[in-house]
């Protein structure tokens, strides 16, 4: 009751701040990208796309806003924006002549109604794993949380290879927003849009970028897109700041990446255990404080599954202690065989299935340095581009690629 409560204030707020700006977003072609991961790299190719394309574009991501060609700094661990940052940016947008708004929504804005006062000519759910359930308690709220962008959206793109979720997405939409079109993209069952994108551009891809682009090029085809005018814009693309970025390449490899979902960890070990099978993986991350507490076993899963010495340290722990997160991660490693060691002997014995936990975040990257040996790689996730570590209500600078950096400079 509270909640709901709570979203009538925040469906109020919104509408009155977009009314403030003019409504600001009936004046763009508004692209929005939700799901449980990949919603950056979806959302900054299509941006890229419509951009070569010679389309005047903006966006919103979590890495920043891009109004005007110009990033704009959008707060500390931020998606989507509050309600009263959203109209300002698409009134900027439109101040600077902009057509396109492309934008990631998270399932908070969308059951907070953040982004109510919107109409998306089209958008794109690129999954829906297991994430978030502290604030909607169930898989299933969190699906509808979700699905809510599809009543907002004239056309929605979802993927069809998660067959339970699609199922639950149509039937949400057939019972609450039966005018909304629903259509499918797949790599392996039947769909609307079924293809292999890294075949059909001759581009090489994990298996989890081949959904992100191909959910990129639905809504960009959709959009008037040609597959002439996607292809050119790839031979420019880079992928965002801190996503599976390769920071050092020599004796051995580093990599950070922001995977911080059990389906996200597990997506780009594989991907590195794919291209590197022989090669010692010693992986980096933590869980953050005063969020969904029950993924932190599969996480643990997830590492265990790929990696072969595991540091657990830091990750935004807020008010709760690290020891303690780390601890239900570890939950997750030790039914994989993996046993806990100190982190002078972690130095002394780097064996692998050996997994040690470092409190200080700068000092688990210094003993991942320490330990390295030529071939290995090291593989940081759940920072990335974040430039702040969180302890208690207090935001310390802190970048992961710059810690990497100094210590291997």
């Amino acid at each position: 009751m509270w909640r709901q409560l709570k979203n009538v204030y925040h469906w109020v707020v919104a509408w009155s701040a977009h009314v403030l700006y003019g409504l600001p977003g009936s004046k763009l072609k508004l692209i929005g990208v939700t799901g449980t991961d990949g919603k950056t790299t979806t959302s900054s190719l299509i941006y890229h796309v419509l951009k070569s394309s010679g389309k005047k574009v903006s966006m919103i991501t979590t890495i920043s806003a891009v109004i005007g060609g110009k990033a704009q700094d959008t707060g500390f661990h931020v998606t989507t924006p509050d309600p009263h940052q959203i109209p300002k940016y698409l009134a900027q947008a439109v101040a600077h002549g902009d057509e396109y708004m492309v934008f990631e929504i998270t399932s908070h804005a969308l059951d907070q109604h953040r982004a109510a006062p919107l109409r998306f000519d089209v958008s794109g759910i690129t999954n829906i794993t297991h994430e978030h359930l502290d604030y909607h308690g169930t898989m299933d709220r969190y699906i509808r949380a979700k699905a809510k962008l599809i009543s907002l959206s004239k056309v929605t793109f979802i993927n069809a290879d998660q067959l339970e979720i699609k199922n639950k997405l149509i039937n949400y939409r057939d019972m609450y927003c039966p005018n909304s079109i629903v259509r499918t993209y797949s790599l392996t069952e039947k769909s609307d849009r079924k293809l292999d994108i890294s075949k059909r551009f001759d581009t090489s891809l994990e298996a989890y970028n081949k959904y992100n682009f191909l959910l990129a090029y639905s809504i960009c085809a959709q959009l008037g897109i040609t597959d002439a005018q996607f292809a050119h814009a790839l031979k420019s693309f880079r992928f965002p700041a801190g996503r599976m970025e390769t920071i050092f390449s020599g004796e051995y490899q580093v990599i950070v990446d922001f995977a911080h979902t059990p389906h996200a960890i597990s997506e780009a070990l594989s991907a590195i255990r794919t291209k590197r099978p022989t090669s010692r993986l010693i992986h980096v991350f933590g869980s953050a404080g005063k969020r969904d507490v029950s993924k932190r076993p599969l996480m643990g899963d997830a590492s265990a599954g790929y990696a072969d010495v595991v540091i657990l340290t830091e990750e935004d722990h807020r008010d709760e202690d690290p020891r303690a997160i780390a601890n239900m991660i570890a939950t997750g490693l030790n039914r994989h065989g993996f046993t806990e060691v100190a982190p002078e002997h972690m130095i002394q014995f780097p064996l692998k299935k050996t997994f040690t936990f470092v409190p200080n975040r700068e000092d688990a990257v210094r003993l991942a340095v320490a330990i390295a040996r030529a071939g290995d790689v090291l593989v940081a996730t759940g920072k990335a581009h974040e430039s702040t570590l969180c302890r208690g209500t207090t935001e310390y600078p802190y970048s992961e690629k710059e810690s990497f950096l100094k210590l291997l400079r």
